[in-house]
């Protein structure tokens, strides 16, 4: 009961700006509904005077007065109740689909938005493929569901309504006969629907799971093709893809044992109103054509009064599906956004100096990566963080530009703690050179102007140039607007970083962080980088986080860290001369140089 309320409010959430339109399709089915319950009716009327007819044709007594115009008066009501009744149900499905299909969308926007506000934290701690599954498999079970499962649910429901206040009306004695078997029909349903409910949730998360792996198989191909590892890998795939098999299968066994189980209930059921209904017709006095009539009348009821439990348990699985699809994305909406100060003031242009003071931090509370880390660097000095895998040299610049919070301590601004800051001003001044550099599917051109997409041509021209990259961007047939996408082939790894660097001096950033910006490339492309990389850091305060130590020997300050501390800092050679820790990698690097 509380996935189906969480879901429901979710629905509610954005479904209420189409109350109008939800209105009219309402207004519809119950106008369908209604033509549909009373049709029957006069089918019903339709055989009782057509026996009338064909009784006083018979008889040589009667035989003058037998017209079958009341005959033909309610076949043509029960046409037209027919008619009206497809006229009705078409038009509300109709304005539902339209509904649809703009709340799935609105429900898409909304997710991709709300991922646009997450801390760093969620997309580290969850695999791609989840959240790829929740705009492609939830949101889409919600379409579906909206689409079909609950128009079902109003018309179905309304008839159900409708049918049980019709067959009261014509024969209360019948209508209990027609009804007698539903205790037993809802107890099995219920039954079904509770063990389908648990194996349809199980499923997802299982698709979620396997939605995960293939993309990160996908996205380590090229060395899962370099290791000879495709075996493996399918073999890794197998276990998940049994997994979705299984709890598919099973969700599908109890969710499709609904609609037989519902028919063959109706089948028996109707057996029993005719049973019934003739035994009533023998002994109640009734003229036979009223009894044909009535006989003909409860038939109808009959498979309509089953038709909605049938449609609604057919449907169930959809339903379910819609259901765990707005679970998880309720889930989503209820993560944990970027913490930005409501009254948070902005910060100015750095004046004196960055700095990180005793700062403790772990990503797991129990496990913690620093540990009363102090680094002073002062405004238009560049800073080197050096030391071995896992000391702690990303976190590092993970808390300096707020992707994280720190446990203890601070990281000020010329004395404003980051966390009492505007977060945009913060990430306006932080410029960042990642390790892998990212490129976006649109032209050269935008991907330079992404993070100052109002500079001019010139001032993007000028910043490719101090990157290294203009005269090849030039070489291209289309230049700056080639269009390029991270996974094309006509940039090398050492030019897409140099596009990063050009993409990152465009936005001026008055402190700038690179983080192993060299370590993916030759020595040649190396060479190039160094220069864009100097060409970026004139002039500006800065940290460089980097494996090859010959690229930041000319360091204002290096500091050294092992095991989350600050165990060295200190230029180029007062670390040498000290003979410690730095001294040791330093000479080891230069062994296999």
């Amino acid at each position: 009961m509380k996935s189906f309320m969480i879901a429901v409010r979710y629905f509610l959430r954005y479904l209420k700006k189409y109350w109008k339109g939800l209105i009219f399709a309402l207004a519809f089915v119950i106008l369908g509904t209604y033509a549909q319950v009373r049709a029957p009716y006069y089918m019903g009327k339709a055989f009782t005077d057509l026996s009338t007819y064909l009784s006083q044709y018979v008889n040589p007594a009667t035989h003058g007065k037998a017209s079958l115009d009341k005959f033909y008066s309610a076949v043509w009501s029960m046409a037209a109740f027919y008619i009206l009744t497809e006229v009705g149900l078409v038009l509300s499905g109709i304005i539902t689909s339209r509904i649809s299909a703009k709340t799935s969308g609105r429900m898409r926007i909304g997710l991709f938005s709300k991922l646009q506000k997450m801390t760093i934290k969620y997309f580290d701690s969850h695999q791609d493929g989840k959240i790829l599954s929740l705009f492609t498999s939830d949101i889409d079970n919600i379409f579906n569901a909206l689409n079909q499962a609950v128009f079902q649910v109003f018309s179905q429901g309304l008839l159900f309504i409708g049918v049980i206040w019709m067959m009261f009306e014509q024969s209360a004695t019948m209508a209990w006969v027609t009804m007698a078997m539903t205790p037993i029909v809802i107890l099995l349903a219920f039954f079904v629907m509770k063990r389908a409910r648990h194996y349809i949730n199980d499923q997802q998360e299982a698709i979620g799971s396997m939605n995960g792996y293939i993309n990160e198989q996908i996205n380590g191909q090229k060395i899962i093709i370099t290791e000879g590892l495709q075996k493996k890998s399918i073999a890794g795939f197998a276990p998940y893809n049994e997994d979705v098999r299984q709890k598919t299968y099973k969700g599908q066994v109890y969710s499709g044992m609904l609609s037989p189980m519902i028919q063959g209930f109706s089948y028996l059921n109707l057996a029993i109103v005719i049973f019934f209904g003739s035994w009533l017709v023998l002994n109640s006095g009734m003229s036979k054509a009223a009894g044909l009539g009535l006989v003909v009348v409860f038939f109808n009821y009959s498979q309509q009064y089953f038709q909605p439990i049938s449609q609604l348990t057919s449907i169930y699985n959809s339903l379910q599906l819609a259901i765990t699809g707005a679970n998880r994305l309720d889930k989503v909406d209820q993560e944990k956004e970027e913490s930005n100060p409501g009254k948070g003031k902005a910060l100015p242009t750095l004046e004196k100096r960055v700095a990180l003071n005793d700062v403790d931090f772990g990503y797991q509370p129990n496990r913690q990566i620093l540990h009363d880390v102090s680094i002073d660097v002062k405004k238009g000095q560049m800073v080197a963080l050096v030391g071995p895998t896992g000391s702690g040299k990303t976190t590092v610049m993970n808390l300096l530009n707020r992707f994280y919070d720190v446990n203890s301590g601070s990281v000020t601004f010329d004395g404003r703690d980051i966390r009492d800051v505007d977060l945009q001003s913060l990430r306006d001044q932080v410029g960042i050179v990642l390790q892998e550099s990212i490129i976006f599917s649109r032209t050269i051109a935008e991907n330079i102007k992404f993070g100052k997409p109002e500079a001019t041509d010139e001032e993007m021209i000028a910043a490719a140039k101090e990157a290294h990259i203009h005269d090849f961007i030039e070489s291209l047939p289309d230049g700056y607007q080639t269009q390029v996408s991270d996974e094309n082939s006509i940039f090398s790894t050492g030019q897409k970083q140099l596009l990063s660097i050009a993409r990152t001096i465009l936005t001026n950033p008055d402190f700038l962080i690179l983080d192993e910006a060299t370590s993916n490339v030759d020595t040649v492309t190396e060479e190039k980088i160094q220069k864009a990389m100097n060409n970026v850091i004139a002039g500006r305060t800065s940290f460089v986080i980097a494996h090859r130590l010959k690229t930041i020997l000319g360091a204002d300050k290096i500091v050294v860290l092992k095991d989350g501390r600050v165990i060295e800092q200190g230029s180029h050679q007062e670390l040498l001369d000290q003979n410690g820790f730095y001294a040791e990698l330093y000479h080891n690097q230069m062994v296999f140089e």
